[in-house]
């Protein structure tokens, strides 16, 4: 066992190329598995690059996923809230056994039956948006044509949320994942966006129904007696964000990613039985949340041999893990055959996406739809000219203009 206490460099997180994770993660792997490393928020914690090494902590008890918690380690200055504005937590940020009941509490609505009870809609919001994308001029800009739009539309209706304010709303978020933002300002995003889905919870607790998720909830808190309103606005705010910002750059990094791999997305016209399996292999070699497995330990815990003490932060740097020779072969080659689903591209443990099912079905009605009625389909630009999110905690493109 180890116990190392110097900090060897600062956290790489710039991809050098987009589509692979930073060069300095392999370097890491093989030199310094487990590490110290500083911070972009001025902070330290060890970093975890081994895929093993990521689902052990993951699955660990004795780690915590208290933002709140000041040792709980950020890629961005912590935003200090008014003491007017108490913290409302969310699931992402809650322990068991509180996280246990509330998770329990909501898992219903993301059922694979509930999903496919979903998935008509879905395909006529897709085919909606392609009758628009084809009857518009050309290049146009995928993510604000399709990408964006679809997850966003589907996650309102889902919550019960008013599709026309999605401007404001996705600006909120963009300035909230943001790295590059002062924390001042992603503050007053964060309020602003938490401000509004307070009042739209209290109007629904007024009049609330089942068609939609929140209303349910509300419906289900009366009838145990249980009601949280301060609960109910943190599970809005996180299925929010969460549910049309990973999966709109999913979609797009997918599209560009397949049709730079004419002989792979081939495969998938030719048997679109594939699509699910080129979903996993899309979701590993980008893992485009791959800071959201940070955790910070509660108790003094051996991990791969090196001890973590109480109190310390631990960066689960899952795009390193997905990347692991010793987890999959040849890891930085994209191959839809590949059949590996253990990657932790959407977290590992009690913590795992709540939203997966949902995600993985709308990324195979947007890729299986896109690809069959725009057959010509193609990036209006050199790859190397797209502006890739660099700048912000959720990995994606700003923009991706295409011609059909």
């Amino acid at each position: 066992m180890t116990d190392v206490e110097e900090t060897t460099a600062n956290l790489p997180l710039m991809r050098k190329c987009p589509f692979s994770p930073p060069p300095e993660y392999e370097k890491l792997r093989a030199e310094s598995p487990i590490s110290r490393v500083g911070l972009p928020s001025g902070q330290t914690a060890w970093a975890l690059t081994r895929l093993d090494d990521i689902r052990e902590m993951l699955s660990s008890p004795h780690f915590s996923s208290d933002r709140q918690n000041p040792d709980f380690p950020l890629m961005v200055k912590r935003q200090i809230r008014r003491e007017d504005k108490p913290f409302r937590a969310s699931l992402i940020s809650m322990d068991p056994p509180e996280h246990s009941q509330a998770r329990r509490d909501v898992v219903g609505e993301f059922t694979v039956k509930r999903m496919k009870a979903l998935q008509p809609r879905i395909q006529q919001i897709v085919d909606e948006h392609i009758d628009a994308l084809l009857a518009g001029p050309q290049p146009a800009d995928l993510v604000q044509a399709l990408s964006l739009p679809v997850p966003s539309l589907v996650i309102c209706e889902l919550l019960g949320v008013p599709y026309s304010d999605h401007e404001f709303f996705q600006g909120c978020s963009s300035k909230m994942l943001s790295r590059e933002i002062s924390a001042e300002d992603r503050m007053v995003a964060f309020e602003k966006l938490e401000g509004y889905l307070d009042e739209l919870v209290t109007k629904k607790e007024a009049d609330a129904t089942e068609d939609d998720l929140l209303g349910r909830q509300i419906l289900k808190q009366r009838e145990t007696g249980d009601a949280d309103h301060d609960e109910l606005v943190g599970l809005a705010f996180l299925l929010l964000i969460a549910g049309h910002e990973t999966t709109a750059n999913m979609i797009s990094l997918g599209t560009v990613t397949l049709l730079q791999n004419p002989e792979q997305l081939e495969k998938i016209k030719a048997d679109p039985d594939k699509t699910l399996a080129a979903i996993e292999e899309l979701l590993r070699v980008f893992t485009i949340a791959e800071t959201a497995t940070s955790r910070v330990a509660t108790a003094d815990v051996e991990i791969g041999g090196t001890l973590i003490r109480a109190g310390e932060g631990v960066v689960g740097l899952s795009n390193a893990g997905n990347h692991d020779p010793n987890g999959f072969e040849n890891p930085d080659d994209f191959d839809i055959e590949r059949g590996a689903r253990h990657h932790v591209a959407f977290g590992f443990g009690v913590h795992q996406c709540l939203g997966q099912n949902l995600a993985r079905m709308e990324l195979q009605i947007v890729f299986d739809t896109l690809f069959r009625r725009m057959p010509g389909i193609k990036v209006a630009v050199p790859v190397d000219e797209l502006q890739f999110k660099h700048d912000s905690t959720i990995y994606g493109l700003h923009a991706l203009p295409v011609t059909w």
